[in-house]
């Protein structure tokens, strides 16, 4: 998919590098840098490895990546349907404001559309409120008696003992 100077495609193995780099752009915004432990090597082991756990498109201007999306199949029990989840969308400080995060979010539905998905789903932080207007804009319900739970670590380890 190409719109104006954005052009959009499925990741391959060269792209590593550029995801990586902008992940690592990603946390420091979300002021989350504290929390990153991906390395290259293991996010080519997600995207690429023998067997992948996710999937990511990128997006071009001028032949460099300029933005990337992450994204995995989900199910529903109460559609019995896959849906596609978006764990994260970025697109680099200096080519904001060009319409490249509704392009991928558009080619992102296209795919879910594609794909038979009952849902196309993400989360975001409640302080981004550009994001959150952003993402009412483009259609979505922004659903507030829903909390993320997760557990990491130490807690997942002690989980999963007895």
């Amino acid at each position: 998919m190409t719109t104006n100077q954005l052009s959009i495609r499925p990741a391959t193995p060269s792209d590593v590098t550029h995801i990586y780099s902008m992940i690592l752009e990603l946390a420091v915004f979300e002021k989350l840098e504290h929390l990153v432990v991906a390395t290259e090597a293991l996010l080519h082991e997600g995207l690429f490895g023998a067997n992948p756990s996710c999937e990511a498109i990128v997006g071009e201007e001028n032949g460099q990546v300029v933005t990337f999306a992450l994204f995995f199949h989900n199910f529903s029990t109460f559609l019995t349907k896959k849906g596609l989840y978006l764990e994260d969308l970025y697109v680099r400080e200096s080519h904001r404001g060009k319409g490249y995060g509704t392009a991928m979010l558009k080619h992102l539905a296209q795919i879910a559309v594609e794909r038979q998905c009952g849902r196309f789903e993400w989360s975001v932080l409640d302080w981004n409120e550009p994001a959150i207007n952003f993402y009412k804009a483009m259609g979505a319900a922004i659903l507030p008696d829903w909390r993320i739970c997760r557990v990491t670590g130490e807690s997942l380890t002690a989980l999963a003992a007895d």
